[in-house]
């Protein structure tokens, strides 16, 4: 048996639906009503409905909207002064998570690993190995489903219940933050992580390292008008690779601590940035 790592404990969070979702519930009703009423305008009740389902799927389609609720795009004010967070998904991947982890003592850095529970359950050594070297581990669904956006309820659920679960089977430790895959979502995933007292993250830049094969180009996204509070993103999995066949990752994270200390900010874990008042967006 792990030992869990302490954890703040969350104010109480709303389970309602967002005022977008409830103002869509609102709209559908209104919409049959007219139906009912005045059949006649049955093209304009229609046109309404799409309008808000473009709305919906524009918000779930913007990793960094907070439509469809609470988002954490930077690290509260509480972080302190020059506190900025490396967060790293898709993994644990046994030929690149050991390599990140080496990288990170060197500059003596920490991160937060956005990990799949399908791979940590998988490769439980490695997600230890995280958390043993000081390292934040969260949920990031247990399959990685592509369509996670367009699940339901029940799939939603089934995917953070079993994230949370492999995770913690795996390392004792219970995650407090969720990133969607690719950051995309819908309307039923806020309730979702207000039951299980979860908060989701996205980013404040990213640097496409999955699709970009040019480290140079990554830390220019990664490292433009970088500031204190920001929040990073690369990939330990899914990871692009160079023409020399190695993970983008490696490549970037060196200067990219570098840069960060030529800048005087420190990368910290998301759970170290939050206080305990500090975890809704």
């Amino acid at each position: 048996m792990h030992a869990s790592t302490p954890v703040p404990e969350p104010p109480p969070r709303s389970m309602r639906a967002t005022a977008l979702a409830q103002g869509s519930l609102a709209l559908h009703v209104a919409a049959a009503g007219v139906l009912i009423a005045r059949p006649a305008l049955w093209p304009w009740a229609l046109a309404a409905v799409l309008a808000d389902h473009l709305i919906l799927s524009a918000a779930g389609l913007w990793p960094r909207s907070h439509l469809l609720g609470p988002n954490w795009t930077h690290l509260p004010a509480s972080a302190g002064a020059g506190a900025v967070a490396i967060t790293i998904d898709d993994g644990p991947e046994p030929e690149i998570t050991p390599r990140v982890l080496e990288l990170l003592d060197a500059h003596q850095a920490r991160a937060t690993f956005f990990c799949i529970g399908e791979r940590v359950a998988r490769y439980p050594a490695l997600a230890r190995a995280i958390v043993a070297r000081g390292h934040g581990i969260e949920n990031h669904t247990y399959r990685h489903p592509f369509n996670f956006s367009l699940l339901g309820p029940r799939g939603i659920a089934t995917e953070v219940r079993r994230g949370q679960e492999a995770i913690a089977d795996a390392t004792g430790v219970v995650p407090r933050f969720f990133r969607a895959p690719a950051g995309l979502r819908n309307l039923f995933l806020e309730p979702v992580l207000a039951k299980s007292h979860l908060s989701l993250v996205s980013w404040t830049r990213r640097g496409f390292d999955t699709v970009n094969a040019s480290p140079e180009r990554v830390l220019g996204r990664l490292t433009r008008n970088l500031a204190a509070r920001d929040i990073l993103l690369l990939h330990d999995g899914h990871a692009a690779r160079t023409t020399a066949g190695n993970a983008i990752v490696l490549e970037v994270l060196p200067p990219l601590l570098r840069a960060l200390a030529r800048a005087s900010l420190t990368p910290v874990t998301l759970l170290a940035a939050f206080s305990p008042k500090a975890v809704r967006a």
